[in-house]
């Protein structure tokens, strides 16, 4: 139901920088990159775990509603979906650092969800992003990992190698 869900909230959008592949695309990367680490991590709350994932960007990138994922996934999911996303009132390192917090007070399969998708992020940096912009993008990651990285050694190491990648670029 949550992949049915997010396809629909996110039909008419595309992968950044691209003008041809389905936003759905980034969803399945941060999913396949989330599930080595529920498998390494068999405590965790897949379910939760997946939810989150495909339903992470419904909030801050369509018209959903945290109420209206509440009502359709439960509490728990919303409110780690609404945590992922970043208050739309704040800019910058503020808005970064006010999700982070937030992120913080759920359980650690949120906290999975938000490295693989800085992870998926991480990918081939758009063709008309500057230097300076990737590196600030490595440091936000670099923010992310000291913040989060203690969920998933496994997600934390891929996450460390993507941000010196990208501040090599």
């Amino acid at each position: 139901m949550a992949w049915i869900y997010a396809t629909y909230k996110h039909r008419h959008q595309l992968y950044p920088g691209s003008e041809k592949i389905p936003y759905m695309a980034h969803i399945s990367a941060v999913v396949i990159t989330l599930i080595p680490a529920l498998v390494e991590n068999m405590h965790y709350d897949e379910v939760k775990a997946l939810c989150c994932a495909v339903l992470h960007d419904t909030i801050a990138d369509t018209d959903a509603t945290k109420e209206q994922i509440e009502e359709l996934f439960g509490t728990a999911i919303a409110e780690g979906v609404s945590a992922l996303s970043k208050d739309k009132l704040l800019q910058g390192e503020a808005a970064t650092l006010d999700s982070l917090e937030r992120i913080k007070l759920q359980s650690k399969e949120v906290w999975l969800v938000k490295l693989a998708d800085r992870i998926a992020n991480l990918q081939t940096p758009p063709n008309h992003w500057s230097k300076e912009k990737c590196h600030t993008y490595a440091r936000e990651g670099e923010r992310i990992l000291e913040a989060l990285g203690s969920a998933s050694p496994m997600l934390a190491q891929k996450l460390a190698v993507r941000i010196s990648a990208w501040k090599e670029l």
